[in-house]
């Protein structure tokens, strides 16, 4: 009972702190620096839409230019706070991620008044995102581009690993942040969203990248970065944070896969090849979370070999803490999650039970530049990080670890996601998506038969899936939508059934109100709202299915959703009614 009781504390303690962490409804990424994902209060009933705004006039051509109608490119949160709401705009002129950069990436002040959603003020942002070199690694999506609310200000990413000061009144600069100097240095980019603390200090990573080769050569450099409140600046080399492996250490890589390759692993105790790690730096994505001791959570990888990365944890004066690995912490490869060994789409016959088959090694989380997952901080102090893996056909794993860095335990799914928690009854729940691919089961040749055909008794499916506090599953809901569905003003034209499997949750980082009621959006064009328990409370239509942008999306003070889908903001609210706590 004594124990029960001061769980209950502890879990109040920190839901106390998240929620006085700032004063805005949802200032950044996962609403407060834990990125935990829980609004202040309930959302609303999806009876209308209250208003649209384009953020992305290149949609049309992003979906063009991917060959699947998909729109490759991650999209900051919407940032509110009352009645105002902070969203990217781009402008400029389109261009591929393949050649040189002509977009620009704009924050636009847009305030809610009796006449709809007004425009207050756009700052133009000299931020470029760091390059694609496909097939030299980097990123294929557009990485992304994310400012965040203090009390007074907007902080803007800039070129150069810098940051803007704005005043969120009119959009005035007040100050340009420049930690690496007096000059801009061109091949420093901000990596992933900056997060601020309740003292109102601001964390981000930067790194700096070969212009001539980014993706194959050694950076210049890598680093956590801190603006204090007071304006002064200070960092720490991600070097300094994990110093092993060395850059030139020889790090596993993983086994050829031509057709006379397969099946994997070549034999029972074949080694894979290795190559140079090069140094460590940050997911490109990432934002730092910071809990309530102070502890800033980052994520670090070798930058030749995305096999080696770890969770890192370092001191509220960038001192490092501790530096836990994700390698080799799976037993679910071979002969467990794959089909039987020897069987098709499964391992080697004679291959020991349990190893990714692509390095015969128990499987390791890996970060892709591609992926938006960031930490979370768990109301007990405990830490979350989705990490990819491919063995599990592509789906990742979500990994937990204590404060101390010690390792949990994982749920086999995390692939780009960070999750919402919803704190209740003295405990927690963790709500993610979980996205089973009809892909590969190990690799992309005909050898790895898609998950339809080696599992059919796992056959691909799309669920929003939440978890207890020991990573059990507590319930899901399935998406069954089976129609293409576009909207013509009032009108929404759907297609004959083209699936029976459902859509792919778009959304790469979920929302949950304060009484556990679920916010995502799918790859059907829909946003919806599911209830505790997995029944569907409602969905409403945006604008169309599509091979989405990963759109995070924010729950305002007054219960008003706002969310993203082809390019577009939705502003989504009731008709002046308000749910009752725990009400459908």
């Amino acid at each position: 009972m004594r124990a029960a009781m001061l769980r209950s504390l502890v879990v109040s303690l920190a839901l106390l702190l998240a929620s006085t962490l700032t004063a805005q409804d949802w200032p950044q990424w996962g609403r407060t620096s834990l990125h935990d994902g829980i609004a202040v209060g309930p959302g609303d009933r999806f009876d209308r839409i209250e208003a649209q705004v384009v953020i992305d006039p290149f949609a049309q051509q992003e979906r063009d230019a991917s060959g699947f109608d998909s729109i490759l490119v991650h999209y900051p949160v919407p940032l509110v706070d009352g009645n105002d709401v902070y969203l990217l705009e781009k402008s400029g002129t389109f261009s591929t991620r393949q050649t040189s950069e002509t977009q620009r990436w704009n924050v636009k002040n847009m305030r809610r008044t009796t006449a709809g959603l007004t425009k207050q003020w756009m700052f133009a942002s000299d931020w470029m995102p760091a390059p694609s070199a496909r097939p030299n690694g980097g990123p294929s999506w557009e990485p992304v581009f994310h400012p965040a609310l203090s009390a007074d200000a907007v902080w803007v990413p800039g070129a150069g690993g810098t940051m803007f000061k704005v005043r969120r009144t009119d959009g005035v600069q007040l100050a340009r942040v420049n930690p690496f100097g007096n000059t801009i240095n061109s091949t420093i980019y901000v990596a992933g969203p900056p997060a601020i603390d309740a003292g109102g200090n601001v964390f981000y990573n930067a790194m700096q990248l070969s212009a001539s080769a980014p993706w194959t050569a050694d950076p210049g450099g890598a680093w956590l970065v801190r603006i204090a409140a007071n304006g002064t600046t200070s960092m720490v080399s991600f070097g300094t944070l994990v110093p092993s492996p060395a850059p030139d250490a020889l790090c596993t890589t993983q086994f050829a896969q031509g057709l006379s390759d397969l099946p994997l692993p070549p034999s029972r105790n074949a080694v894979a090849p290795t190559a140079r790690c090069g140094p460590q730096r940050p997911g490109l994505n990432v934002a730092p979370a910071i809990a309530a001791d102070g502890t800033i959570y980052t994520i670090s990888r070798a930058h030749l070999n995305d096999r080696y990365g770890f969770l890192v944890a370092v001191n509220a004066n960038l001192t490092p803490k501790w530096a836990a690995s994700l390698r080799e912490r799976f037993n679910d490869g071979c002969n467990v999650g794959l089909p039987q060994n020897g069987a098709p789409g499964g391992c080697r016959a004679d291959s020991i039970t349990g190893v990714d088959p692509t390095d015969n090694l128990r499987g390791s989380g890996r970060i892709q530049d591609d992926s938006t997952s960031s930490p979370v901080v768990l109301p007990d102090g405990n830490v979350l990080y989705g990490a990819y893996t491919r063995y599990n056909y592509s789906q990742g794993h979500l990994m937990k670890f204590s404060a101390a860095g010690d390792f949990i335990g994982a749920y086999g799914f995390g692939w780009d996601v960070t999750p919402a928690v919803w704190s209740h009854d003295g405990t927690y729940s963790i709500v993610m998506k979980e996205n089973r691919y009809n892909a590969g089961s190990y690799c992309r040749s005909d050898v790895c038969l898609p998950r339809n055909i080696s599992a059919p008794n796992d056959p691909e499916g799309y669920f929003v899936t939440q978890l207890d506090s020991n990573l059990r599953v507590e319930w899901q809901y399935r998406n069954t939508e089976s129609r293409e569905c576009e909207r013509f003003g009032d009108t929404i034209v759907c297609s004959p059934p083209v699936t029976s499997h459902g859509f792919e949750w778009c959304v790469n980082a979920l929302a949950v109100d304060r009484f556990g009621v679920v916010y995502a959006n799918s790859e059907d064009g829909n946003l919806y709202a599911i209830s505790q328990g997995g029944g569907l409370r409602q969905r409403i239509f945006l604008d169309t299915a599509l091979g989405a942008a990963y759109t995070p999306l924010a729950i305002g003070g007054d219960g008003k959703i706002y969310t993203q889908n082809n390019g577009t903001l939705f502003v989504i609210t009731s008709n002046g009614r308000r749910r009752a706590a725990g009400k459908s």
